[in-house]
């Protein structure tokens, strides 16, 4: 059975809360389980308020409500497979009452975050660390890197950047907007081949002593074969020349595209071995059930969340204080 239930627990108002949170013992990449349970107050309306409220003072859990609760853990972006192996583990477990629903629920969601792996982003102090970003067109993948640069410059960290989406020129000035703004450098070369792009990013970050190098990519999804085949080739650049200095394979999800973001990370998993995710818009989205269904479905942990608009409005995930905003 995957679920235990006695297993041990291992817009602008937004923006303004976030900016006022203060720097204490979660650190600049941190945030305060008060101020993450304002941001995922949507989702813990339709993920849980909404599937446990109706239900907690029925006697029983007979069909009709298991049906009612499935449907509307599935509403809630949280996955038909995974809905449908909760709800399951329900019907078998007849010793839990609708009362003990909301417990049930919380130890089953920390179990799936928990085995998909650590939250921590990985790095390595003296060496030139390199995350491959990749992410469909519109999920928030350049900013989110301008976001990343800002956040490992305010470390003190050497940041370069390689603009390896050179299909559209719209994309590579954007980055080149967002280096500016976090004070990082960059590597452009509008029009060239891509591949050749991070090959000279790389060869720079190495020989200048970089911390940091951050590479974008394209996402276009129209061409499927033209994006995989790009992709792969970049990754085989990085693997020929630098592989222990890669870091995270990080794919990049729109919370607010619900289970379509899993559709698409299947098309980058073909191409590359994704390592991680980050989710980006989750301020304000009603559909933050998708982090369980990456952790379920991809065996990936999320790594980063991006809570609003401003340059430093990136966080690190934490489980743990995911799960206790949430409930």
């Amino acid at each position: 059975m995957v679920f235990n239930f006695f297993k041990k627990d291992n817009d602008s108002s937004k923006d303004n809360l976030l900016n006022e949170e203060p720097q204490q013992s979660k650190g600049f990449w941190g945030i305060s389980v008060d101020n993450l349970k304002k941001i995922v107050s949507n989702t813990t309306q339709s993920l849980v308020n909404n599937v446990v409220n109706q239900f907690e003072n029925a006697e029983e859990l007979d069909e009709f409500i298991l049906d009612d609760m499935e449907d509307a853990l599935i509403k809630a972006d949280l996955g038909v497979g995974v809905a449908s192996e909760i709800i399951d583990t329900l019907r078998q477990r007849k010793e839990i009452k609708p009362s003990k629903v909301k417990e049930f629920l919380r130890k089953s969601f920390s179990e799936i975050l928990n085995t998909a792996g650590s939250s921590e982003l990985s790095y390595k102090n003296g060496e030139l660390n390199i995350y491959f970003i990749t992410g469909v067109n519109g999920a928030g993948k350049t900013t989110l890197i301008g976001k990343l640069a800002n956040k490992f410059k305010q470390e003190g960290k050497k940041v370069l950047i390689a603009a390896g989406d050179t299909f559209r020129a719209a994309a590579e000035e954007q980055l080149n907007i967002w280096s500016e703004r976090a004070n990082a450098d960059i590597v452009r070369r509008d029009g060239a081949d891509p591949a050749s792009v991070v090959y000279d990013a790389i060869q720079k970050g190495k020989n200048e002593n970089y911390d940091v190098l951050l590479i974008d990519t394209a996402g276009r999804l129209q061409n499927k074969f033209n994006l995989m085949q790009e992709l792969t080739k970049i990754k085989m650049v990085i693997d020929k020349n630098s592989p222990e200095n890669l870091r995270e394979c990080l794919l990049v999800i729109d919370a607010n595209t619900g289970q379509n973001g899993l559709a698409q990370a299947k098309v980058f998993s073909e191409a590359v071995n994704l390592t991680s995710v980050a989710l980006t818009k989750l301020d304000g989205s009603a559909r933050g059930g998708i982090i369980i269904s990456i952790a379920k479905d991809l065996k990936l942990p999320v790594k980063l969340i991006g809570v609003g608009e401003k340059l430093d409005d990136l966080r690190t995930f934490n489980s743990e204080d995911f799960i206790t905003a949430l409930f």
